[in-house]
């Protein structure tokens, strides 16, 4: 016969609820660092077409990428299509994902969607005035990028957009630079 001591699996229980509820504070905290506050309007036909990614934060669904390309065509629905590419740096091969974005509940905010019904912030941060570089964030601090019409951008406009990216409180020497 198994026999429990209540104060010990009571005291172990309160460790993983404390255990818990400390990682939800500190992820929350660091969620709160960011300043998500997307540009105050977006004319969505001109954000139409082709980017170039020029910097972006590790993750995995780009890892190992380069010459990395977002397309983005409005539909006659009011969808979005969104079309990324990228060649994967060890085997030379291209790969293209295909979702769809709906316009969020603030401008420049768009929700996408490379999987069924499951959206995803896209939050534009900032913009440059002839839509020829974003900033884009999401709900969580892991996600950052920056887009650009051409494959390059001046050091000027890029060190904007850098800082930028950090007085909103983001970690840009965690940017990886992609190779166009």
């Amino acid at each position: 016969m198994l026999s429990y001591n209540t104060n010990s699996m009571k005291r172990e229980y309160l460790m993983v609820f404390a255990g818990l509820l400390l990682t939800a504070v500190s992820c929350r905290a660091q969620n709160n660092d960011i300043d998500r506050t997307t540009v105050k309007s977006l004319d969505v036909k001109r954000y139409m077409g082709r980017w170039y990614e020029l910097a972006r934060y590790d993750h995995s669904f780009e890892r190992g990428m380069e010459r990395c390309e977002a397309f983005y065509t409005l539909m006659p629905n009011g969808m979005i299509e969104v079309r990324n590419t990228g060649i994967k740096s060890k085997t030379g091969k291209r790969h293209t994902s295909i979702g769809k974005a709906k316009l969020g509940k603030h401008p420049g905010q768009l929700r996408v969607s490379f999987f069924l019904f499951f959206y995803s912030d896209y939050n534009i941060l900032a913009l440059g005035e002839k839509y020829d570089w974003v900033l884009v964030g999401s709900r969580s601090p892991k996600y950052l990028w920056i887009l650009s019409r051409t494959p390059e951008l001046p050091d000027k406009t890029l060190n904007h957009i850098v800082d930028i990216a950090r007085a909103k409180g983001y970690n840009t020497s965690n940017l990886i630079w992609v190779e166009q």
